[in-house]
């Protein structure tokens, strides 16, 4: 199919398709494509690659189990270092915030606390107060400017350590835990740097700080709550996930006659997955069910499934075997 496909394409499609990998496409190589097709064509090649994916499925059967225990515990104990570490460095910086007074160390304190926006707006007010009061703070002692130093620097390196390891992970969660951890970083670095300038040179450094990590927190994790809040409330799958599990199922077993419905809708990071499949009328229960239960494995190898369904039935023709509601169901007895 792919070989079919590459024979066909124009000269100025060609030049982009890498010759030892025709699944993958360079388009800087080529001339003359215009924004329409190159949208196009990326589309295509991207089927492809998923169609590929599927076909490596059914060419190894076998998991690797041990990879995959491999990676189940790597996961396990990333997850548990950094819920570890986010509570030592919670308490180390919640010190450091009560001996230093810095408003910009409680913002990255804060950051720490659940991440939480109230917190944020709080810290934001309380630094816009102390800018037009426009009283300077005590300066900070040498043993305060130590604890200081040692926490912020301590806490910076820990969660630069913790970054760079959960980074590599395949794990989406963990990948998440690597986000907050280099979100620490960031706030770590900046307070520290506005707490110290604002005690060495002008006072007013010090809550500028903690405004621009108040906004930073704010802004980021509200992307970050409308991305997951998206996810939570069941998003269906695009186009080209759905194309991916028909083609996955059509070609699964030839007893298969036909794909009568492809569901996906996002349930948390991952897809939960319905496929409604025709077989013979004829055929053994037990080989329909060898069938099905083989469909749903295949499903859920895919590393965008966490959970697959697949119903088997003889025809495609009866009305939809669940109810749609069209109106909201009362909650008066």
């Amino acid at each position: 199919m792919l070989g079919e496909f590459v024979s066909r394409l124009p000269k100025k499609v060609l030049d982009a398709v890498d010759p030892e990998r025709p699944s993958h496409v360079d388009f800087s190589r080529s001339k003359g494509l215009l924004e329409g097709e190159r949208e196009y064509y990326e589309k295509q090649f991207a089927t492809l690659r998923s169609f590929e994916e599927v076909d490596s499925l059914e060419e190894s059967n076998e998991i690797n189990e041990d990879e995959e225990l491999a990676e189940q515990i790597q996961s396990e104990f990333a997850m548990k270092i950094s819920n570890y570490a986010n509570i030592i460095l919670l308490a180390l910086k919640v010190y450091a915030t009560i001996k230093s007074g810095s408003i910009a160390i409680a913002a990255s304190t804060l950051d720490s606390l659940l991440d939480l926006m109230a917190g944020g707006f709080q810290v934001f007010i309380q630094a816009v107060e102390k800018l037009i009061v426009n009283e300077a703070p005590d300066k900070l002692n040498q043993v305060q400017l130590l604890w200081l130093y040692s926490i912020m620097i301590f806490a910076t390196v820990v969660k630069l350590a913790l970054w760079l390891y959960c980074r590599t992970s395949g794990n989406k969660i963990v990948r998440a835990y690597a986000k907050d951890h280099y979100f620490d970083v960031v706030t770590n670095v900046v307070g520290l740097a506005a707490a110290v300038l604002g005690d060495r040179f002008y006072w007013w450094i010090d809550p500028i700080g903690a405004i621009a990590l108040a906004v930073y927190t704010i802004s980021n994790w509200s992307g970050t709550v409308w991305e997951n809040a998206v996810s939570l409330v069941g998003e269906s799958a695009p186009p080209e996930m759905l194309q991916k599990l028909t083609y996955l199922a059509i070609r699964h077993h030839p007893q298969i006659k036909r794909v009568d419905t492809v569901r996906a809708y996002t349930f948390g990071v991952l897809y939960f997955v319905e496929v409604d499949i025709e077989l013979p009328e004829d055929l053994p229960l037990k080989e329909a069910h060898a069938i099905g239960e083989s469909l749903q494995i295949k499903i859920e190898e895919l590393p965008e499934v966490e959970r697959a369904f697949v119903h088997l039935d003889f025809e495609c023709d009866h009305k939809p075997e669940h109810s749609i509601l069209s109106k909201l169901p009362s909650s008066q007895p």
